[in-house]
């Protein structure tokens, strides 16, 4: 019954902005010919109807949730028109409160003084109207670019790491950085491919994908295969799941069966050529010096699940004068990682997507994951440990980015 609530109470939300944001649409009408007036209601109501068949079929039947081309382009529309309705009453309302008052003072006003008239009645100002579709407009047209622009708008973001206790040998080496990728949303392989060109022509020296692969079950990872192996690196590409990778969001006929599907995952990453670490420590050596590398399963905070075993993965970590930690969720730093591990030197985490949605500007960088996770894309110290957060390779849900665009992180550690 709890599984129901949620989507009927978004649902109804959205009929009633929707009955809400017409009257907006009336009142910018109302000096049109009849004519006019039935074409854009006409059209008002298609598209809302297509807005709410879309979101009660996908509530009705959760093999649309997985199908790429549903979840694209008809649920991603229906969602954007929603949302984009949503803001737009938000105006309406604001407005409506202003009427209130304006009706009780002009209604007061009618009783103290009968000369100003008997009648009181406060209509709709088509300037709110206007403001309340522009305000819908704006994020409308945002959202779509966000879809077919922003989702592919790649970007680099580079970071020296400079620390005592990095080893000569490997002062300058580089470190790409990718997470995120949720396959299953990609409807091609084009923009992966696009993705990890840039990635290569890095010439980074080892890469790390900090979790995620899918959606839901390896078969998104289906045709991708060939562009998987395109990643490369002298020293290798190392690799941990994400929370999505287990299946945990989808419902199995068995649990064996899930647990079949996240054996044939991780053999989709010793196909790719990926070195998938599961709650183990390898040894990185150059120039004769060594340092370690940590990856475990999953381990997340707010209600996601906590499958990693970091202790495991640290045995025998003590020797290494630097110590890198591949972990998903970035709050495992927060409640485990700078508590209990204060030698592990680096964390890299992924998860948070930037929510796909925010702002970044020189002087200015806010999304609303923000007030979820504090440490939420870029890089982050307490004492002498480093966090950093990749912003997400793909997207998952709304299939576009808006502001917080797709990232590849490139790190260089400099010894000092």
């Amino acid at each position: 019954m709890r599984s129901i609530v949620g989507p009927i109470i978004i649902f109804s939300l959205f009929i009633l902005a929707d009955l809400y944001f017409f009257q907006a649409v009336k009142t910018i009408v109302r000096d049109a010919s009849p004519q006019r007036q039935t074409l854009v209601k006409y059209i008002y109501w298609i598209t809302s109807a297509f807005t709410l068949c879309t979101f009660l079929a996908m509530m009705l039947f959760p093999a649309l949730r997985m199908n790429k081309v549903f979840t694209t382009y008809f649920g991603a529309f229906a969602f954007i028109l929603g949302i984009v309705k949503l803001l737009g009453a938000l105006i309406l309302l604001v407005e409506d409160i202003t009427r209130a008052f304006r009706f009780l003072f002009e209604l007061i006003r009618s009783k103290t003084n009968p000369e100003h008239g008997e009648s009181v009645r406060i209509s709709r100002l088509k300037f709110f109207s206007y403001v309340s579709l522009t305000f819908a407009a704006v994020p409308f047209l945002s959202f779509m670019y966000g879809i077919f622009k922003g989702a592919y708008k790649y970007t680099i973001h580079r970071t020296n790491l400079k620390s005592g206790k990095i080893p000569a040998a490997f002062n300058g080496l580089k470190i790409v950085q990718i997470s995120d990728i949720h396959t299953g949303s990609f409807t091609d392989t084009a923009g992966l491919e696009k993705a990890f060109n840039i990635v290569m022509k890095e010439k980074p020296d080892i890469i790390f994908f900090t979790g995620d692969l899918v959606n839901n079950i390896y078969t998104e990872t289906e045709g991708f295969l060939d562009t998987y192996r395109k990643l490369k690196a002298p020293m290798g590409v190392y690799s941990i799941f994400g929370n999505h990778d287990y299946g945990d969001y989808i419902q199995w006929d068995s649990k064996d069966a899930q647990l079949k599907a996240q054996a044939e995952l991780r053999n989709v990453h010793k196909e790719a050529g990926w070195r998938l670490l599961w709650d183990e420590l390898v040894e990185l050596e150059k120039g004769g010096e060594k340092i370690a590398l940590m990856g475990i399963q999953n381990w997340g905070a707010k209600g996601f699940t906590k499958y990693g075993d970091l202790s495991k993965a640290y045995t025998g970590a003590e020797k290494y004068p630097f110590k890198i930690l591949l972990s998903h969720d970035p709050s495992h730093w927060d409640h485990q990682v700078t508590t209990d591990y204060k030698d592990i030197d680096l964390t890299l985490s992924g998860h948070t997507h930037g929510m796909q949605f925010g702002i970044e500007i020189p002087g200015l960088k806010w999304s609303p994951v923000k007030y979820m996770y504090p440490n939420w894309a870029g890089l982050y110290q307490q004492g002498e440990q480093y966090l950093y957060v990749n912003r997400g390779l793909g997207f998952l849900g709304y299939p576009g980015r808006v502001g917080i665009w797709p990232e590849i992180t490139v790190i260089t550690l400099q010894s000092t």
